[in-house]
């Protein structure tokens, strides 16, 4: 296993004054306070009494709704106005499930409840939602009908599953996943504790894989942020998957805890290794995420706490923009920026150099040898054949 040391390249930091560049005698919006945006015409409220917490948000313009997964809930609003009567379906964790949660310790109100934390588009007719559970992560098919018109918002009995390795245990850990044709690509804790971190494969007709099991050359303590699909051609096979994250720095150890901010990637047609890496992913490889600034005396301040992700696509499919939200790790000086880089800046990140450690007790440099062909980065080549090295 190895990882890539080069960093991706920062082409834009927002929040710096517009008029230095001549440009402009604007100056961007540095901080937006509360009272400020209730003075914002067109702003529409909502609330709902006994839930909180509405991270999973997915947008439906053809229907003109927004779904939310809240607390116990999923709503329906309209994109018109939020305010207005929505539908909601009410998801609890059942009685014994919160039961159990209590008696190992949990607080019966904040975590023995079902917290929906994955909220995609299955199909034309149906979400696939995943939640807590109470500590026992649960996924459903949501029905939503054919048409605008039908109105139809509804889980059906019969079709909820198992929720692990898609939806975290815990409500407090953070996780990121993305649905692409019928298969999840999921970074989630999939364990009780919160210890196992991992990138995961499942539903679909392909093999469930796996990054490899408490290692943390691979993932060391990850907050997941965002999963993204970027089509690399007019194969689907050759799709690549990114996920970005944030995680303690294996190569700063020296240094004490650093916080890292990542984008990983892997092939959508990765079967896992023949003889080791059985049912593990053998074309991930991540990057370091480099969003930073020069001061006067040409010191570079460091964001290095990604936050959030945001895809505006292109006209060309392969390429569209990624739009990041960082902070600082530091207690002196606490900032924040918008960094914004292009998939080309990407794909020439992943490949190489690539970092390497001879030992334990030996520092990660780069890698002077010779790279197995064909390289971690390429996708296989068509079922069931993989163009990287079999390990």
């Amino acid at each position: 296993m190895m990882m890539m040391c080069s960093s991706l390249v920062l082409l834009g930091l927002i929040g710096v004054s517009a008029s230095s560049s001549g440009s402009s005698s604007s100056s961007p919006r540095m901080k937006l306070s509360y009272k400020d945006l209730q003075q914002f015409n067109g702003i529409k409220w909502f609330d709902l009494e006994h839930s909180c917490c509405f991270g999973a948000l997915l947008l439906d313009e053809e229907r003109g709704r927004l779904f939310v997964g809240a607390r116990n809930f999923l709503l329906s609003l309209s994109l018109d106005n939020i305010s207005k009567q929505e539908q909601k379906i009410y998801w609890p964790a059942p009685v014994d499930w919160r039961e159990e949660c209590n008696w190992a310790g949990k607080d019966i109100n904040t975590d023995c409840v079902n917290y929906v934390k994955v909220l995609h588009h299955y199909n034309r007719t149906h979400l696939y939602a995943c939640g807590t559970g109470a500590f026992h992560p649960t996924c459903a098919y949501v029905e939503v009908g054919q048409k605008i018109e039908d109105h139809v918002f509804k889980i059906d009995p019969s079709m909820v599953e198992d929720g692990k390795g898609k939806s975290p245990y815990d409500p407090r850990h953070t996780s990121a996943s993305v649905l692409i044709g019928d298969e999840l690509y999921a970074g989630v804790a999939t364990d009780l504790m919160g210890r196992d971190f991992t990138i995961f494969r499942s539903m679909g007709r392909r093999l469930s894989i796996r990054t490899e099991q408490h290692d943390s050359r691979w993932l060391n303590e990850p907050k997941f942020i965002a999963a993204v699909g970027v089509p690399e051609s007019e194969n689907p096979d050759d799709d690549k998957v990114f996920f970005f994250f944030r995680e303690t720095a294996v190569e700063a150890q020296g240094f004490g805890k650093v916080t890292y901010s990542r984008i990983g990637q892997l092939c959508r047609n990765d079967m896992g290794g023949q003889r080791s890496l059985v049912n593990k992913w053998t074309t991930f490889l991540k990057a370091r995420l480099v969003c930073s600034v020069p001061g006067n005396d040409g010191t570079e301040t460091h964001f290095d706490e990604l936050r959030d992700v945001f895809l505006l696509q292109t006209r060309d499919r392969k390429n569209p923009l990624i739009y990041t939200v960082f902070t600082t790790s530091s207690s002196v000086f606490q900032g924040s920026a918008v960094c914004l880089y292009t998939m080309n800046d990407i794909r020439r990140a992943f490949l190489g150099p690539f970092a390497h450690k001879e030992g334990p007790n030996y520092q990660w440099v780069p890698f002077q040898g010779k790279v197995p062909y064909p390289r971690p980065v390429l996708s296989p080549l068509k079922a069931g054949r993989c163009s990287c090295v079999e390990y």
